[in-house]
């Protein structure tokens, strides 16, 4: 009994096993070629994008004025605060003026003596030209008179140029601010000599508003920049091409635009570059001259530019940028392309693709050229069965 049992429990797994060996070869053989590759792309189109550039500068006060004695002397008074805000023509050091008034004071007297002896004189020579008619008295007689009416008024005409002199000598022992604005530290002190037009200023004063800052660009740059305008390939931008953004060294933004005034017409024979200046209004004295800026400058407006997300690009072992798109028929296509600059996230395409072809920015890996796949739209980063939406901001260029 046990072995027929035994012998009934093979034969029924041996069934078993050939019912599912059987049932598995029916799978595959009913089983068709493996699934295409899924890619998410996103459709070419066109827009209007403006584009730009950093480049780094440093800030310079508008008015720069070193204030200097005219005068040679001893200082008297200093009459600011150091770091303070000034007005033109407020009074900053006074000198002592004791010589100057001296000199002045001769010059005065000098001056009157002259005129003194200018009526006698006159009268004089009007007199001796009338007896000179009569003969009464010698040429000599009247050519002498003549001779001394015209030194004196030559000393009346010196005299009052001396005086003059003496005035604004005086007057230069009161040294005033040339320019409103901040006024630096202070070279001397009360007591301290000073000579006329001496190479060390007495302070400085800027005025920090509005704020210049002055940028390097290299001369292929601007070249890039006229070829591309030239070409039609770009456009300026109308009143906004000359608005200027600026970052501060901690990488915070300013708050307030400036504007972009003029390129100079020299270049820097070290650099190779020109400098482009910026006006910067600087209300709260927030910017300093000497800072360390970053500027970005807008170089124009693309109207058809073409736009791709970064991650869609590949390169080929010599680092030509490549990228896949999906053709009509279905299958994968190898483009190479020229990119110009990144933008945001994106690349701006040059040229090698047109308006409709769909790129394929997911599962790149996963392709080859010549193979068909099944292309889904590509949202914001995530694999989306809706409506494309391929809306890059205009971010500015790094």
């Amino acid at each position: 009994m046990k072995n027929n049992n035994r012998t009934g429990l093979m034969i029924t797994a041996v069934i078993l096993v050939v019912f599912l060996i059987i049932g598995g070869c029916g799978k595959q053989n009913k089983g068709g070629p493996p699934p295409m590759p899924e890619v998410a792309v996103v459709t070419i189109q066109t827009k209007p994008v403006v584009t730009t550039t950093e480049l780094a500068g440093r800030t310079s006060a508008n008015l720069v004025a070193e204030v200097r004695p005219q005068v040679g002397g001893i200082i008297q008074k200093r009459l600011f605060t150091e770091g303070s805000d000034v007005q033109a023509g407020q009074v900053l050091f006074q000198i002592d003026p004791a010589l100057y008034q001296a000199a002045l004071n001769n010059a005065r007297a000098v001056l009157a003596r002259s005129e003194a002896n200018l009526s006698a004189l006159q009268l004089r020579a009007n007199r001796l030209r009338e007896l000179l008619v009569d003969k009464a008295v010698s040429q000599q007689d009247y050519d002498d008179a003549s001779a001394a009416l015209k030194q004196t008024q030559a000393d009346i005409q010196y005299g009052k140029a001396t005086l003059e002199t003496a005035h604004i000598n005086l007057k230069y022992t009161t040294i005033t601010a040339p320019i409103s604005g901040r006024i630096g530290r202070s070279s001397v002190t009360e007591g301290a000599l000073v000579t006329a037009q001496q190479p060390t200023a007495l302070a400085t004063i800027q005025r920090l508003d509005p704020m210049y800052v002055d940028v390097p660009q290299s001369t292929a740059e601007v070249l890039r920049l006229q070829r591309s305008l030239k070409e039609g390939r770009l456009d300026q931008n109308g009143k906004n091409q000359k608005k200027v953004q600026l970052i501060m060294e901690d990488g915070t933004a300013y708050p307030l635009a400036g504007t972009l005034k003029f390129r100079d017409i020299t270049v820097d024979p070290t650099t190779g570059s020109v400098i482009l200046r910026v006006v910067f209004p600087n209300p709260k004295g927030v910017l300093m001259p000497g800072m360390f800026v970053r500027t970005i400058l807008q170089e124009g407006i693309h109207k058809n530019a073409i736009l791709i997300p970064q991650q869609a690009i590949s390169r080929d072992p010599k680092g030509n940028p490549l990228a896949l798109i999906v053709d009509a028929s279905g299958k994968v296509q190898m483009k190479q392309l020229t990119l110009d600059r990144a933008i945001g996230n994106d690349w701006l395409v040059s040229s090698g693709l047109a308006p409709g072809e769909r790129v394929i920015v997911e599962g790149l890996m996963k392709v080859k050229p010549g193979i068909p796949v099944k292309a889904i739209p590509f949202e914001n980063g995530e694999k989306n069965s809706g409506g494309i939406k391929n809306e890059t901001p205009p971010a500015k260029t790094n």
